[in-house]
């Protein structure tokens, strides 16, 4: 089998804010910010929702593709892919616009305050998917609006089985596109958090879901991942990390163990097994492309 991976390609610029987000707001002016947080350290690394998942793929060895979109800035990442065996034929350039951009400010507790810069993500609807025969399976992540909805007709028009994971693309469709992408797809997944939103907007439960033989997995951090179809729910746990560094990214790790797993016709048991190893491999390393396949790991493929 051979697998698509569709999805974004991305810049992630992260900054690390030594004091608290809170000191520095005045609770009865937050109608007026103006605001400036001083951050001493700065890491740029390579991501992105397709970026990150066929790095996995590659590196436990699954024969994959991604394809979509980055800017004229796109030297180094394409440099990248290629130094790590990546292919980058499906890779489109948009000269008139950056790479998708992410700025993570993380202070001292932990919180978050994330800028983002769309870029090219916005023309990926202009990367077709190869109509050679070759692509049995594909996965829909979370990219361009309309290169999510384009790409996925194109699976549908070729009758390739499809993963559909609309992370945190989810508000950009209503209800009747949400409907549309999950009746069609053979598996979907989310993780908490996006399960509770998507049944907001669409009123699906898990059992609308796993109708028809399609497979549902709700992922949930430390706490571990469900799977479920319309017989079972499966509960995977997920392996202690003793020392985490940066979750960023491990929910993509997942991600690829899944599409793995399925290209090898694994059991359910096995996809999840691999799946939470290859999310917490990714939290032992500080980057979403940094981590190297362990022995544990492989002895699972």
């Amino acid at each position: 089998m051979k697998a698509v991976v569709c999805g974004s390609f991305a810049y992630d610029n992260i900054l690390n804010f030594e004091g608290n987000f809170s000191d520095h707001l005045i609770e009865s002016e937050l109608n007026n910010i103006n605001v400036s947080f001083l951050c001493p350290n700065m890491r740029r690394e390579f991501g992105g929702c397709a970026g990150n998942i066929i790095y996995n793929l590659v590196s436990i060895g699954a024969d994959a593709f991604a394809l979509g979109t980055m800017g004229s800035d796109a030297g180094p990442y394409l440099d990248w892919m290629k130094n790590n065996k990546i292919s980058t034929k499906y890779i489109k350039v948009i000269n008139d616009s950056y790479t998708a951009q992410a700025y993570i400010t993380t202070d001292s507790k932990a919180n978050q305050i994330t800028t983002f810069h769309p870029g090219a993500m916005q023309y990926a609807n202009q990367i077709k998917i190869p109509l050679d025969e070759s692509v049995t399976l594909g996965l829909i992540s979370p990219d361009g609006r309309d290169g999510m909805i384009e790409h996925t007709k194109q699976l549908i028009e070729m009758n390739v089985p499809y993963v559909f994971d609309p992370g945190q693309g989810m508000p950009m469709f209503n209800k009747e596109e949400l409907e549309f992408f999950t009746t069609n797809a053979s598996w979907v997944v989310m993780n908490d958090y996006e399960f509770k939103m998507y049944s907001e907007i669409t009123s699906f439960t898990i059992q609308n879901i796993v109708q028809n033989g399609k497979v549902l997995v709700i992922t949930n951090g430390e706490k571990g991942s469900n799977i479920f179809t319309d017989k079972e729910n499966l509960s995977i746990q997920t392996p202690k990390v003793e020392s985490p560094k940066d979750p960023t990214g491990c929910g993509d790790a997942y991600r690829a163990g899944i599409i793995y797993g399925i290209m090898k016709s694994m059991s359910l048991e096995a996809i999840g097994e691999l799946s939470s190893e290859l999310g917490a491999l990714k939290v032992k390393s500080f980057g979403t492309q940094n981590h190297k396949i362990s022995d544990n790991i492989k002895k699972l493929l």
